[in-house]
């Protein structure tokens, strides 16, 4: 079935653009487009698209707001932000809207397309960086210690190292969901999980039900964050 998407944007061109481009993808259909917050929120209501591809700063109301709205009176409407804009102030308050994906505009069809895919399974989908930045917010986020500088990694506490040494996992996980846990941190489908673990799919999903019930998680972007608060994923380093 064709995930039926509703583009909001305030540049005529932009929006015309990404109509006539994700009019191309064989698993898409644009149902409408807006120019504005308020008129997204109108149009959601009248025609109940799956995903609504968002840009951020429009007038009247602005994406983060839209998305507040679409997300607390229609929440079978998932919402993809795809903006110029990534900074972090942008990204948070988009994700705290409800956003289950973020994009900047320089992504290409294929790209929107998996997105739009992701969301519409259930799934999130994030621009690497945005990921990145993510990530470095939660690593800084606990016992009122501040981020690492741009590069680097903060150091771990005895706390944070003691995590990661075998004992209890935590909210009762099993080995096996904590294994799963630590695949969806590292940006894994429930596909790629399957292959690495060699168990079918549907097992993955049932271990990620199983989670995301034990330790209350929404989605897939808290489940990274949850992941990264408890210990049970690390920032991958690269070489020196």
């Amino acid at each position: 079935m064709r995930a039926r998407v509703l583009v909001a944007d305030d540049q005529a061109v932009v929006r015309e653009g990404l109509v006539l481009l994700l009019g191309l993808l064989p698993d898409i259909e644009v149902v409408g487009s807006a120019g504005d917050g308020l008129e997204a929120l109108r149009l959601v209501a009248e025609l109940r698209p799956d995903v609504v591809l968002m840009d951020l700063r429009m007038p009247r109301m602005d994406g983060v707001e839209a998305t507040r709205e679409i997300r607390a009176a229609f929440p079978a409407t998932q919402v993809v932000v795809l903006t110029t804009y990534s900074d972090d102030e942008s990204v948070f308050a988009a994700l705290r809207a409800g956003a289950r994906g973020f994009l900047t505009k320089s992504a290409g069809a294929e790209e929107i397309g998996r997105a739009v895919a992701a969301v519409v399974n259930g799934d999130a989908q994030l621009d690497p960086g945005v990921q990145r930045r993510l990530l470095t917010a939660v690593m800084g986020d606990g016992a009122g210690e501040p981020a690492a500088p741009p590069g680097r990694t903060r150091p771990r506490t005895q706390e944070q190292r003691a995590r990661r040494e075998p004992g209890p996992l935590p909210d009762g996980l099993t080995p096996r969901e904590a294994e799963v846990l630590r695949l969806i941190a590292r940006g894994l489908s429930n596909a790629e999980i399957a292959a690495v673990l060699f168990i079918g799919e549907a097992t993955v999903k049932t271990h990620i039900n199983n989670l995301f019930a034990k330790a209350r998680l929404r989605d897939r972007v808290h489940a990274v964050t949850y992941a990264y608060r408890v210990g049970l994923a690390e920032p991958e380093t690269g070489g020196a």
